[in-house]
């Protein structure tokens, strides 16, 4: 995979990562809400840092030292 490619899917997996925190604030501003969502939204939060976190290191040159 070329850089750019990974920067746009970095960018794209970024742009989630915010919508699923603005959304798991929208549903816990609500009086009632389904806490089995939250955590689900929570979990895939969690797997998407994590691809974040990969294609980052991707990015990374290796340093011999």
């Amino acid at each position: 995979m070329d850089e750019e490619a990974i920067r746009a899917r970095l960018a794209m997996k970024k742009e989630e990562h915010r919508d699923l925190d603005d959304a798991i604030k929208a549903i816990q501003s609500a009086a009632v809400y389904d806490l089995l969502q939250v955590q689900r939204l929570k979990k895939r939060k969690l797997v998407l840092k994590d691809e974040i976190s990969a294609l980052q290191a991707m990015l990374v040159p290796d340093i011999i030292a």
